[in-house]
């Protein structure tokens, strides 16, 4: 699969080393959405999220030298750097904990599953994609699939919409990443030079990501205090440090390395379409841990969201 980009961005192909990178992340990101629901209950989702990346900050400590040689290529880039940490690791990460709050994490998982669509729409905005006929009409489709997990598969009930705050927080999240996976596709000259290190290059996106987590958790904790509420709580012991362990390895630093190393081949759409093996993985693994038995609505509306993927995807006879 090639895909071209327009605005004077480099056309793509899909490779096996690719598929491959492109793979890994969303068996990671499954048990994540899983994590991220068991432990919902012992650890707020935004402190979750900084405790996260500030453990995957720390791993890479050994690495600070090297990092420190560059510091003129990041001083360089640092803007592009402060967006990476804000949509990649401040933003996705931090609503998609907020939704595994109060929404299931198959359900999570397949609104996350619309990626694609949202990474054509936010590239034709604001990175010069051009976006065929044939991308909207598998951007209906998918959406289509989304609207029926959101229904709960009752598409009689349009009129009695009722979104659970968590799947509003995850469509969100879904915008943050899109975003990031442009970010990362589309790089300043300062910041090509920094991918030419992809240890220095993870490190300040984690660097930057830490402060506005950061940021999101001292917000977390002050407003409850303004407001009368009930102080928020830790919940700590071995069920959340190994929580934390997971959570800080494989969905942040191996999965975030393989995006990038397969965004870098693949291109940002094609990336995207990678999104949607999230869905199998969760789906399997909430029947195994979390009891979530998938529904037949589940079924239909990964297929219409993989369904609309594959349209925006085909190849337009010659």
């Amino acid at each position: 699969m090639t895909v071209h980009q327009q605005s004077g961005y480099t056309a793509h192909t899909l490779t096996l080393k690719a598929a491959a990178f492109l793979t890994i992340p969303p068996v990671l990101w499954a048990g994540n959405a899983i994590v991220g629901r068991l432990v919902a209950d012992m650890v707020p989702p935004m402190t979750l999220n900084l405790l996260r990346w500030a453990i995957a900050l720390l791993l890479m400590a050994p690495f600070a030298l090297g990092f420190w040689k560059q510091r003129h290529a990041l001083l360089a880039a640092w803007p592009r750097l402060v967006l990476l940490g804000f949509f990649g690791m401040g933003c996705y990460n931090s609503f998609q904990y907020l939704a595994l709050k109060t929404s299931t994490a198959m359900n999570v998982t397949l609104v996350a599953a619309s990626m694609p669509v949202w990474v054509l729409v936010i590239g034709s905005l604001f990175f010069g994609q051009r976006v065929a006929g044939k991308a909207w009409a598998g951007a209906a489709l998918s959406l289509t699939g989304v609207l029926i997990v959101l229904l709960r598969g009752d598409l009689t009930q349009m009129s009695n919409l009722q979104l659970v705050a968590g799947d509003g927080w995850m469509i969100l999240a879904t915008w943050a990443w899109a975003t990031y996976s442009w970010l990362l596709s589309s790089p300043s000259p300062a910041q090509a030079q920094l991918k030419t290190n992809w240890i220095t290059y993870l490190m300040a996106q984690m660097l930057f990501g830490v402060v506005w987590s950061g940021l999101f958790t001292s917000m977390e904790w002050a407003w409850p205090a303004m407001h009368g509420s009930a102080a928020p709580s830790v919940t700590w012991g071995l069920p959340l440090f190994a929580a934390l362990a997971y959570v800080a390895v494989g969905p942040a630093l191996i999965a975030y390395r393989c995006w990038g190393a397969g965004i870098a081949i693949a291109g940002a759409a094609t990336a995207g379409f990678f999104a949607n093996l999230t869905p199998l993985f969760a789906a399997v693994l909430s029947t195994l841990f979390l009891g979530e038995a998938p529904h037949g609505y589940h079924g239909i509306a990964f297929a219409l969201i993989v369904g609309g993927i594959v349209v925006s995807n085909r190849k337009s006879k010659p």
